[in-house]
């Protein structure tokens, strides 16, 4: 039998620690629980965590410091929890790694949904992507969906979210395309709308940094004024 999903909880509000998890345990998942970071960076050197429920705002270390050190070495789903609700608050969490960004009085069903989702996009293929996977190639990289992995031209190992991953493999399947924001949302979420107007941007912004070898190299994935974006790297399986 399958194992249960291990979900991290990082918040420093008991009441509000000990309902989310309670919340997260009756639907399904294994949970451990964390105050402050330094606390959640012991537990994620003990054991495998399938994803993250982080407070943005932690005593010392903030949940987005924590974030931004994650990611330099960790592709671990992250949800962001937080009071802050303005898009620029959004957007910062994004920029730093956040996969998903629920706010603040939350449902409990909502967040419940978008951390399913978000462990759906990164358990590999969806339900009608069932043929084996192909690893793709493009300018020198290497983008296996079998693995999950993005090489570099020298075959260095990239570090991608899911969510990056995703976004990168729809790219890549649609390749000379011009694509606009709603049509990759829904490539890769599953779904036509969003609460986070600009998260396709701050994901591209991500990839772009990550596909740029060299200073004034052009970039592989192009905006295109009042269409949205295309992958202009030639793709080979």
């Amino acid at each position: 039998m399958n194992a249960l999903p291990h979900l991290l909880v990082v918040e420093d509000d008991p009441e509000l620690r000990l309902m989310v998890a309670r919340l997260l345990r009756q639907n399904g998942f294994e949970v451990s629980v964390a105050g402050e970071a330094r606390e959640a960076t012991a537990l994620l050197r003990q054991r495998r965590v399938d994803l993250i429920v982080l407070d943005r705002m932690l005593p010392g270390e903030s949940g987005l410091d924590l974030c931004k050190r994650i990611r330099r070495d960790s592709a671990v789903p992250i949800v962001m929890l937080t009071a802050l609700g303005e898009e620029v608050d959004r957007v910062v969490g994004l920029e730093l790694g956040a996969d998903d960004y629920v706010t603040k009085p939350f449902g409990s069903r909502e967040l419940i949904a978008r951390i399913r989702a978000v462990l759906r996009r990164g358990a590999g293929a969806r339900p009608d992507e069932l043929r084996p996977p192909r690893a793709l190639v493009f300018d020198g990289w290497r983008l296996d969906p079998a693995t999950r992995q993005l090489r570099d031209p020298d075959g260095a190992l990239v570090v991608l979210t899911g969510a990056e991953f995703d976004l990168l493999h729809v790219f890549c399947r649609n390749a000379g395309q011009v694509l606009t924001r709603d049509q990759l949302l829904d490539l890769t979420r599953g779904r036509s709308a969003s609460p986070f107007d600009r998260s396709i941007d701050v994901l591209i912004s991500r990839l772009r940094r990550k596909l740029r070898r060299e200073a004034g190299q052009t970039d592989l994935i192009c905006t295109v004024r009042g269409g949205g974006y295309l992958f202009a790297g030639t793709v080979a399986a």
